[in-house]
Formats: structure tokens, C-alpha cells, sequence
């Protein structure tokens, strides 16, 4: 029944403006931050200014994500990112806009994407601007803690790893090549504002669009949120697609309580 009306949703609307969030990339094996009722279901991420102004902020951060990115690296796009990529094929989406920061819509095929939190893979030096692949680093951190090298742990959000009880005060991390300033992931920190162009491209975008489509996100940060608000506020209908609650919950047209690969696989079936 869910999945009938929001195949009859998709084809009510020509030109979709779709927000993704991390439901949508849990099937290809990043873990999610909330639970059902939009609760963190661990620690909440390391925050902006913490990681800037503290050296063990910054060591205990990329001793995590050593770990973690040998994992993270390795995800490919999902049926909910492949469904997507059709759907855009077909001429039916004005813009995706996702708080992900894995880049699997773009292996998936999509095109037009906004990476409303930046990407993973690139790392960015907070003096000078200069980035970085973020292979190149790990590369650099691996030659400077070899012993690092063997170790594993379970997966967290975003690249990084459980590694609760260790020691990190060894642990050694480059500045950047060029200036000697603190290198960061290219991604927004909890605490760190989303650029101005990101938010007004997508905001172009949504005003274009006839309807909005959420995949895979609880709306609970308000980054993503505030586009529910405008396309509430514009009249434009939204569905979303995700297990449990969200913050946009009494703005929605329709709500289809499902993983997303599930939920978006009729859209990779040939047509009738």
C-alpha cells in the first residue's frame, strides 16, 4: 500500500527536489546516527570548535577515522542510490540534495547533486584552503603510526570507529603540507555552518520543484530541515521515505515507513 502511493506520488510530480540523508546509505554499510524516534543512538559527532581549538580533539579524531576509512572507502552505491540515479535519468529530478558525505549518489550515476556537508574523501587545510585527497592522507598516517595499521574495529557514522579505551596521545597527525595549518575533513562539523552557496542552490532548486522527496533522513538537524519548512511554506507536497519519526512529521503528504532500497526499488523495474 506505502509503496503504491509513493509510486503514485512520484508520477504526480515531473520535477522532484529530493533530500537524502544516512538511511539512505545503511544499506551499503555506513552506519546511521538516530534511532526510530530521531535519538542519537551513540556519542554525539566530535564538534566544530573542539576539534579545532584541541590538539587531543583533533589526535583522538583522525586515529578514529585511520580506522574507520579503510571501511568507509570501500562502499559502493546501494538500490536506494541506483533507484535515484534512474530516477534523475528519466528527467524527473530538479536537484538532489544530500546531507551524506559518502559520494555514493555520485557513484551511483546521479549528476545533479549538492553535497549539502561536503565529502569525506577530500581533506581541507583550515589556514591556507589548500585540499587533499583523503587517501593521500591516510597514506601519511599510516607511514607515521605503522602500528595502527592492524587495527580493527566496528564501523561508525561517516568513517568513523568505535575505538573507546585507547590510548591516542601518541598518536601522530600532519599539518598541512603547504602552510603548516590544521588539516580537516572537507566536510560541516557539528557546530559549523553549511555554505551559503549550497543553501541557496538548493533553495533555487526547490522553488523550481513541484514536490519534495526525503529519503533516508529524520529532518532532525536543522541543515536539512529547513527545506521542509520552505516547501511546506510554498504549498509544495512532501513525501519521505524513513523508519520512524521525523521533525517534518505533521508537514508531510505521505510518510512510507521502510528501509529506502526497499522502498525505492519499484523504480529499477522495467516499465510495464
Amino acid at each position: 500500500m506505502e509503496i503504491d502511493a509513493l509510486r503514485k506520488f512520484i508520477d504526480r510530480h515531473s520535477r522532484l527536489f529530493i533530500l537524502t540523508g544516512a538511511g539512505c546509505s545503511t544499506d551499503s554499510g555506513i552506519p546511521d546516527y538516530r534511532d526510530s524516534d530521531g535519538g542519537w543512538k551513540r556519542a554525539q559527532p566530535v564538534q566544530f570548535r573542539a576539534f579545532m581549538d584541541e590538539l587531543s580533539t583533533r589526535r583522538r579524531y583522525w586515529a578514529r577515522s585511520l580506522v574507520g576509512w579503510k571501511r568507509f572507502r570501500r562502499a559502493g552505491p546501494n538500490v536506494a542510490h541506483l533507484a535515484l540515479a534512474r530516477l534523475e535519468q528519466q528527467g524527473r529530478v530538479g536537484l538532489l540534495v544530500t546531507q551524506n558525505v559518502d559520494g555514493l549518489h555520485q557513484a551511483a550515476g546521479s549528476r545533479g547533486v549538492v553535497d549539502l556537508h561536503g565529502r569525506l574523501d577530500t581533506v581541507l587545510c583550515m589556514d591556507c584552503g589548500q585540499r587533499l585527497a583523503r587517501e593521500e592522507l591516510q597514506r601519511e598516517l599510516l607511514l607515521r603510526n605503522p602500528a595502527w595499521a592492524t587495527i580493527d574495529a566496528r564501523e561508525a557514522p561517516d568513517g568513523d570507529a568505535d575505538l573507546d579505551g585507547l590510548d591516542f596521545s601518541s598518536f601522530d597527525f600532519p599539518g598541512c603540507a603547504s602552510c603548516g595549518g590544521i588539516l580537516k575533513p572537507d566536510v560541516v562539523f557539528f557546530g559549523e555552518s553549511v555554505p551559503r552557496e549550497r543553501v541557496e542552490a538548493a533553495m533555487l532548486a526547490l522553488q523550481r520543484a513541484d514536490a519534495m522527496l526525503v529519503v533516508g533522513s529524520s529532518l532532525m538537524v536543522y541543515s536539512g530541515y529547513r527545506f521542509a519548512q520552505a516547501a511546506a511554506q510554498a504549498g509544495k507536497p512532501i513525501a519521505t521515505v524513513n523508519l520512524g519519526r521525523t521533525r517534518a512529521d505533521e508537514l508531510l503528504a505521505l510518510k512510507v515507513a521502510q528501509p529506502c532500497a526497499e522502498a525505492l526499488e519499484f523504480l529499477l523495474q522495467p516499465a510495464c
